[in-house]
This record gives structure tokens, C-alpha cells and sequence, in this order.
């Protein structure tokens, strides 16, 4: 009876092996929506405590500690200091963001991967539309405690080159990370991605046109947009897998 050709065996099987498959998809969907929720409670608990001016002493503390006290348009630092930290908060421009986005989304589309290419797109002005529209509820005025460092054309809360470089840099490194077989390759981009992100928002603060409390919102929203953007690219990672086979 045990060696009975007819016992359907490789059924059971099947279903165990497509139960295993099952639960690390699962277990991903959780993680992803839980780290996503977890940014978008940070940032209403910032923005909460902004209104109701819980973050004023410590927004001013930190701004004057990073100025000259006998000169408050006087950053800390040599002047080739001041000119780095103004190359690095263009890393998190509109222009060269959107000039990343373009490029990284040509390459998709001429590697036959037309609707990632679409999802990098659509993912990431749908992220510039929610920096523009948390900047019109919140119209937060820019900080007028020190002179800026750069031009400024928008209102403060939250800082949008803060946001964009956590929703472009952080999406494009979790693409990157889940493509490489190396651990270590997956950890280096991921977090020479997390660095971009770090060193664009610092720098808002150092040259002054932002609030900490608008960087750190900044980063809380936009790495919930970008968890929620890899989230996207392994679903349609997994169908193109599926189609494939």
C-alpha cells in the first residue's frame, strides 16, 4: 500500500511547499505595511507636537548652535565646508530628481521592464504630490532665526527635499537590493541609500531654510512612501515571476 503508484502523494507535497511559499509573502506584506504605518505615526506625532509648538526650543537650539554666535549668517565651518553641504542639498532638488527618476526609468523600459518603469514614475510624482500638499495644509513659515543659505520658495513643514531624496533614494535602493544575490551588496546600497538621505536633510538645517522638526517629518513620511513604494515593485516582481513560469 505504501508503494501504491496511485497514492496521491505529490499533491500533499505540492500544497505543503505552495503553504511555505505562502507565508514569506505574507510575512513581507506585514513588515511593509507595519514599517509604513509606523513612518506615517511618526510624522503625525511631529507634526502634532509642531502645531502645538512642542518642538520650538529645541528647533531654535539647534539652529543657533550650528551659526557663528558672533555672526548669525556665519554657518559653522570653513567656507568649503558651507560649499559641500550646498552640493549635497542639491542631491535632493527637484532638477536632479527628477533627472534620476528619468534615467532610472529609461533603463527600465529599454530593459524590457515596461510596467516598473511606469511604477517608478507614478510612484514618485505621487510622492512629490503629497510633499506638496502636507507643504499647503501645514503652511508652515520658513525660519527666520538665522539668514538662509540657499533660495527658498516654498512653505517649511515638512522639508521636501527630505521627504523626495527618503522617497526616491530609499525606493530606488530597496530595487537595487532586491535584484543582488550578495548580502553584502544588498546592505551596502541600502545603506549608502539611507546616507544620501541623511546627509540631503542635515544639510537643510545647516544652511538654515529648515526647521529639524520639518527634516525629521520629512523622513518619516517619505520612508513610509517608499516602504509602501517596494511593496509595489515586489508585487509586480512576483507577477512578473509568475508570468514567466
Amino acid at each position: 500500500m505504501l508503494n501504491d503508484p496511485t497514492t496521491p502523494s505529490l499533491p500533499v507535497h505540492k500544497s505543503a511547499h505552495q503553504g511555505r511559499e505562502r507565508w514569506p509573502v505574507e510575512a513581507e506584506v506585514l513588515l511593509g505595511l507595519g514599517g509604513a504605518a509606523a513612518g506615517v505615526f511618526a510624522f503625525l506625532l511631529i507634526a502634532g507636537m509642531v502645531m502645538n509648538g512642542g518642538f520650538r526650543g529645541a528647533d531654535e537650539a539647534l539652529l543657533l548652535w550650528l551659526r557663528n554666535p558672533a555672526d548669525l549668517s556665519d554657518p559653522l565651518g570653513p567656507v568649503w565646508f558651507e560649499e559641500v553641504v550646498r552640493d549635497l542639498t542639491a542631491l535632493g532638488s527637484t532638477s536632479v530628481l527628477t533627472l534620476i527618476v528619468i534615467a532610472v526609468s529609461g533603463f527600465l523600459y529599454l530593459s524590457n521592464r515596461p510596467h516598473k518603469a511606469i511604477a517608478v514614475l507614478g510612484w514618485t510624482a505621487a510622492g512629490a504630490l503629497l510633499s506638496t500638499f502636507a507643504k499647503l495644509g501645514f503652511a508652515r513659515p520658513r525660519p527666520d532665526l538665522v539668514p538662509h543659505g540657499a533660495e527658498v520658495f516654498t512653505h517649511s513643514f515638512p522639508s521636501g527635499h527630505a521627504l523626495s531624496s527618503a522617497v526616491i533614494f530609499l525606493t530606488l535602493g530597496a530595487m537595487i537590493a532586491l535584484v543582488q544575490d550578495s548580502r553584502r551588496i544588498k546592505l551596502f546600497v541600502l545603506a549608502f541609500a539611507v546616507l544620501l538621505t541623511l546627509l540631503v536633510g542635515m544639510s537643510r538645517v545647516y544652511l538654515g531654510v529648515h526647521w529639524p522638526s520639518d527634516v525629521l517629518a520629512g523622513w518619516a513620511l517619505g520612508a513610509a512612501w517608499a516602504t509602501l513604494g517596494w511593496l509595489v515593485f515586489r508585487a509586480l516582481e512576483r507577477g512578473a515571476t509568475g508570468a514567466r513560469q
